[in-house]
């Protein structure tokens, strides 16, 4: 009863926090929001699933989908993900490391990182450029804890510091996650999932590239004349999920999961998608997400056309076979860009 008492207070603190920090599909305020780099999923296992796995999702890519997952780690757990936009010439790099600590909880970092290349550099007296380049800087890192109240609920939460920069403007804030995970059924194949994110107060530009120069009419003395950046919001976000396994026999399983995803600045979503794995090493997925006018090219407001799909090897290894080593890929198609490739590593001791 306590343990259910807790999972009810969790799941009501993060209702609330919900309706304060996410209006529900508001797509008149689309484009206003910053730091959008939080919007990209960096994990390959969870892409391929679209995040229809909010329900759940394990490990150290919890720290993205459903920082309650996070607390599943066996041990320790260390992953690497890569993700390219082939016709953009960029790329998004992230890695993460999960800890256990005692006998219910896990503390866990992520770091990740985006590459555009370098942009050539032009100002109003040279617009042709020539005078070199620059590379923009966004990054976010992520300290996490999650915990196990019991054999069926699950917490968690996640500090993120999200840096953005040019050569001559830069902005930093933070932001946190919260989630709950709650697993019943016969054998424990039933689950549910809720996740706040991305909530933290607004963010603003500064540096030299806001200023301008310019002689006095009265004389030749130069004026420097600093501007101010408005303040923008970060993208938060409320995903509900859930999730069934259908334990077929001990060589095959098929997953079905949804989320719904409730955007504060965009239209809300609906994602399903099914897994099948074979002998838990071998696993097969794929997702569709759905939102209002994804099928129009001239509507959507996403660049996410609805299919993604995965594929992921485990290889277990130790005396228990209970350490791994998978590789996982996944890609979600887009509109531009013509899709995104992921490929991750993860290593579970």
């Amino acid at each position: 009863m306590k343990h259910v008492m807790n999972l009810k207070s969790l799941a009501a603190a993060l209702a609330l926090l919900g309706a304060g920090a996410v209006q529900a599909g508001n797509p008149d305020r689309a484009g206003s929001a910053g730091a959008t780099q939080l919007l990209l999923n960096p994990w390959a296992r969870s892409a391929g699933w679209g995040l229809a796995n909010t329900a759940s999702v394990r490990g150290v890519e919890a720290m993205y989908g459903n920082i309650a997952g996070l607390s599943l780690v066996g041990k320790t757990e260390v992953m690497f993900s890569n993700t390219r936009l082939p016709t953009a010439d960029m790329s998004v790099n992230s890695i993460g490391f999960g800890q256990k600590l005692g006998s219910s909880g896990v503390i866990g970092i992520m770091a990740t990182t985006m590459s555009f290349g370098e942009i050539e550099l032009t100002t109003t007296e040279t617009p042709e450029g020539g005078r070199g380049g620059y590379t923009p800087a966004l990054a976010n890192i992520g300290i996490a804890y999650s915990k196990s109240f019991s054999n069926s609920i699950f917490g968690g939460i996640l500090v993120r510091v999200i840096s953005e920069s040019t050569s001559n403007v830069r902005t930093s804030g933070i932001c946190f996650d919260a989630g709950i995970h709650y697993v019943t059924g016969a054998t424990e194949n039933v689950h549910f999932g809720i996740s706040l994110k991305n909530v933290g107060p607004a963010m603003q530009f500064s540096g030299d590239g806001l200023a301008v120069q310019g002689l006095l009419t009265s004389g030749s003395d130069q004026l420097t004349l600093q501007q101010r950046s408005g303040r923008f919001e970060i993208p938060s976000m409320l995903n509900i999920g859930a999730a069934y396994d259908w334990n077929v026999n001990e060589m095959h399983r098929v997953t079905f999961a949804g989320t719904f995803v409730s955007n504060s600045f965009t239209k809300d979503q609906g994602i399903v998608g099914v897994e099948y794995a074979f002998r838990k090493m071998l696993h097969i997925r794929g997702a569709y997400l759905y939102e209002a006018d994804i099928t129009s090219s001239e509507d959507r407001s996403t660049w996410y056309t609805g299919p993604s799909a995965g594929l992921s090897v485990d290889l277990p290894f130790g005396q228990e076979k209970k350490s791994a080593v998978a590789i996982d890929y996944a890609y979600r198609a887009t509109n531009p860009f013509n899709g995104f490739h992921s490929v991750g590593i993860r290593i579970s001791l």
